[in-house]
């Protein structure tokens, strides 16, 4: 039986990770309401824009069955914007801004810098055989901590692109201040998984792969 894992479909970049999920062996469906999350065994939370996926959630009134779905276990991927909407903690958050939360990680938003200086690269990933993974950084986030029961699965292993310095903050110092080698881009907590980049863009499916087998789980 193929897992049935849902794509959130309010904002983002959707129609890929159905695709994506497809090849890695899931039944894929996509999700906009509070009563189809139950038929769900696992569930896509796409890049986008975090501050309005997260105003959206609350729109569809989605975000508290949502947040109590993970709670109580259900597998979530979050690439990207989905990152930071697992994340606990937010670097650069507006001030109105929540995230579902789960994963015990502090996330600075943008931290690869803007939408111009988005970039291709390749990042070795535990738990995914077969060589390095294709990774899309755009506009992407970083985890800056990880709590002791994180697995850290990849970290970038050169300098991508020039970064542009952002002010410090009581959380931590200055984003882009210096190389952005060996930053957390990639990890999971039980059945949790989050990538910084978007693996769905670039025809590889075993990020995707991953997270089905952690469903079937």
């Amino acid at each position: 039986m193929k897992p049935v894992i849902g794509v959130l479909a309010l904002q983002g970049d959707v129609r890929e990770h159905v695709a994506a999920l497809g090849v890695a062996g899931a039944r894929a469906v996509t999700v906009r309401r509070p009563t189809e999350l139950a038929a769900l065994d696992g569930l896509v939370l796409p890049g986008g824009e975090s501050t309005t996926i997260d105003k959206l959630l609350r729109i569809f009134e989605l975000f508290d069955p949502l947040r109590a779905a993970i709670a109580a276990g259900l597998p979530v991927y979050g690439s990207c914007a989905g990152m930071i909407l697992l994340a606990d903690r937010v670097l650069g958050a507006t001030h109105d801004q929540q995230t579902l939360g789960g994963l015990d990680v502090t996330v600075r938003r943008n931290a690869f810098g803007r939408q111009v200086d988005s970039f291709e690269s390749s990042v070795e990933m535990t738990g995914v055989p077969g060589g390095p993974v294709p990774a899309a950084f755009i506009r992407a986030p970083w985890v800056e901590q990880a709590g002791p029961g994180v697995q850290v699965l990849a970290r970038t292993r050169h300098r991508g692109t020039s970064v542009p310095a952002a002010p410090a903050t009581d959380a931590g110092p200055a984003a882009g201040a210096g190389e952005d080698a060996g930053r957390i881009v990639a990890v999971r907590q039980g059945t949790l998984l989050a990538t910084s980049f978007h693996p769905e863009i670039t025809g590889d499916a075993r990020v995707h792969e991953l997270f089905v087998a952690i469903v079937k789980e």
